[in-house]
């Protein structure tokens, strides 16, 4: 390769530091990127060579995205596998449950009339709705506990390897609960169930640790100045954290496209197929994730903060009053320098930069509680709209292929804002800041929302059933038509705009439930993030007697016009939050590499030791450096 002559700015620092680009001990080099130095003599702060920007250029420079190591997008390589084995299953779950085996079938595949819905236990709506809402409960309620688990004993890594191998185990048990002999002999409900629950259990220790490990890969700590193609930019952590988990959002939804295939093959072969391709593409996950760890930075467990929690809301309520929530001065009263200003001789545990973060984590749970009700919008509430579209005239399509569409809207959407919306708007000085990136979000679900009502109505008002369309072809004589007259091909419209809402509102929640929770709580406040999807199929659960005909309108409307309510009042409570600079709460030292341990430790020996504070130097001159491309 040509070398090239390129003038970096550099500063004194200890040895330790010189580090791979990537390594998170260190800042990431820029050297090898063709770069012109920063000039000025302006008064900068630098951390870890790093030249910080100053509020002027805080104010003026345009922010763009960091790049990021490889282990980021081979995490994302893991999250597409475990959620293309997790949607491929969960897709065909509820006709599975719901609808009975097809006339002549032993597999739940349609044989006899291309009309008829793949199906096998038979249990009805109420059913449907009761046992996939609690497995989504548990999915979701559980990882309160092993995020907790993964910060305070195990870290993050060990939970995912440990919810890997107890999904693989529920994928084969529900393959065999799918098979011709277990479905005709009327037992395939205890298998499944088993494997069902056991999915969830799995998944709880996956979800809420992928995310936070992806995003502790990032090297981009702080904001800081370089100069790209003659400019002067902000490398921006915010921006570097979007667009990665941008990446992670639109590989979880290329592996939920798996969904279609098995909706396929549930109808066209039988729901052994359908489960026998997710567990097939879940073998990928251990040799990826051997191959990864020696290869990833991890924030070793280090106790949970959560006990210094509640010592600083102790103090709070103790020298603020319960009247004191939500106002001005409340967390002030629980810092430490205040209390040892007010005469205090206590030991803290913790500095004010603490309680400003337990702020910031409370401010962040308000904002998650309003995602129940985005939830139950997006999809609709429990299994309705699977009553819905099965009332519908597919003409021989499954009918629960179009919910794909939700994946495959966001597929086609994430580039085109990664690389284009996104860009643009930077290039154009526009910061589109978190809460109005979920305002915009919970609007679109509220109106991509309506269309499930509307539908309904006239389902209802064109089935030969009436408002009992839901069952009406499968209690139907053989030969007579009893399905509506509206074709199913409406229901992607609803489908589609509410996906494209998820861009917006869901990979914002992850950068928000990692950047604004303490270092050692980050699974934990992720967790918490999931736990609204708990608390939105718990609601599913709690009115699973009311999706079923002849209210299906209401369960879908009545969700619509309480997101409409909620989306006002969540931007005029958080709208302030667009202003504040984005923050995150670890620093390079607070991660390991396993590969690092070696040359760590002989580094120790000598002496050597990182540097963690911020000085004030003048702005770096160019120097000189011979380098490869």
């Amino acid at each position: 390769m040509a070398e090239t002559n390129t003038t970096i700015p550099t500063v004194a620092g200890p040895i330790s530091e010189v580090r791979s680009s990537q390594d998170v001990k260190g800042p990431p080099a820029y050297a090898n990127t063709g770069r012109d130095s920063l000039n000025g003599g302006d008064i900068h702060e630098e951390y870890h060579g790093l030249v910080l920007p100053t509020e002027e250029e805080k104010k003026t420079l345009r922010r763009v995205a960091g790049k990021m190591p490889a282990a980021c997008y081979y995490l994302c390589a893991v999250e597409f596998a475990e959620r293309a084995s997790y949607y491929g299953c969960f897709q065909v779950y509820k006709n599975f449950i719901r609808a009975p085996l097809p006339k002549g079938s032993t597999t739940g595949a349609a044989v006899l009339d291309k009309n008829d819905t793949a199906g096998a236990l038979g249990k009805g709506s109420v059913t449907a709705t009761a046992m996939t809402e609690a497995f989504k409960f548990l999915s979701y309620a559980l990882p309160i506990f092993f995020g907790w688990l993964a910060d305070t004993k195990y870290g993050r890594f060990r939970m995912i390897c440990q919810g890997v191998a107890i999904c693989g185990v529920a994928h084969i048990i529900m393959i065999i609960s799918a098979l011709p002999p277990v479905l005709t002999s009327g037992n395939a409900i205890g298998p499944f169930a088993l494997s069902l629950y056991m999915l969830s259990i799995g998944a709880a220790q996956f979800k809420p640790n992928i995310s936070p490990t992806v995003m502790d890969q990032s090297p981009h700590k702080v904001a800081h100045v370089i100069e790209q193609d003659g400019e002067r930019v902000i490398v921006d952590p915010e921006e570097s954290l979007n667009s990665v988990m941008l990446w992670f959002y639109l590989l979880i939804n290329i592996g939920a496209c798996f969904g279609i295939p098995t909706t396929y093959l549930a109808k066209l072969v039988g729901y052994w197929a359908a489960y026998l391709i997710p567990t097939i593409l879940y073998l990928l996950l251990p040799p990826l994730l051997w191959y990864l760890n020696p290869r990833l930075v991890k924030q070793p467990p280090g106790g949970s903060d959560l006990g210094n929690v509640f010592r600083v809301l102790g103090d709070c309520f103790a020298h603020g009053g319960l009247r004191s929530i939500g106002r001005k001065g409340f967390w002030e009263a629980g810092k430490p320098s205040v209390r040892a200003a007010a005469g205090s001789t206590k030991v803290y545990g913790y500095d004010d930069q603490f309680v400003e973060d337990v702020r910031r984590t409370f401010q962040a749970c308000g904002i998650f509680l309003f995602l129940p009700i985005y939830y139950i919008n997006d999809g609709a509430l429990g299994a309705a709209a699977n009553a819905l579209s099965a009332g519908m005239r597919t003409n021989g399509v499954p009918n629960d292929l179009l919910d794909n569409l939700n994946s495959v809207t966001i597929v086609l959407l994430v580039p085109t804002m990664n690389h284009v919306i996104y860009p643009l708007m930077r290039r154009r000085g526009i910061r589109w800041g978190p809460i109005s990136r979920m305002t915009f979000g919970f609007a679109l679900c509220t109106i991509g929302s309506i269309g499930f009502p509307l539908l309904q109505h006239y389902v209802y008002k064109t089935s030969p059933c009436g408002n009992h369309a839901t069952t009406c072809q499968e209690n139907s004589p053989e030969g007579v038509d009893g399905l509506s007259s509206v074709s199913y091909g409406y229901y992607a419209i609803p489908i589609i705009i509410t996906a494209a809402s998820e861009i917006f509102v869901n990979v914002t929640g992850y950068t928000i439930a990692y950047s604004r929770s303490p270092k050692n709580m980050k699974g934990l406040v992720s967790s918490i993030n999931l736990f609204m999807t708990a608390i939105s199929a718990a609601i599913g659960l709690a009115t699973s007697s009311a999706i079923q005909d002849p209210y299906l309108v209401w369960a879908f409307a009545g969700p619509t016009i309480a997101g409409g309510v909620f989306t006002v009042i969540f931007w005029f409570m958080f709208k302030h939050l667009n202003n504040e600079e984005f923050v995150i709460n670890t620093d390079f030292g607070d991660m390991v590499r396993d590969s690092d341990n070696s040359s760590d430790e002989e580094a120790n020996k000598h002496g050597i030791k990182g540097q963690d504070t911020i000085t004030q130097v003048p702005a770096p001159q160019p120097v000189t450096l011979n380098e490869k491309n």
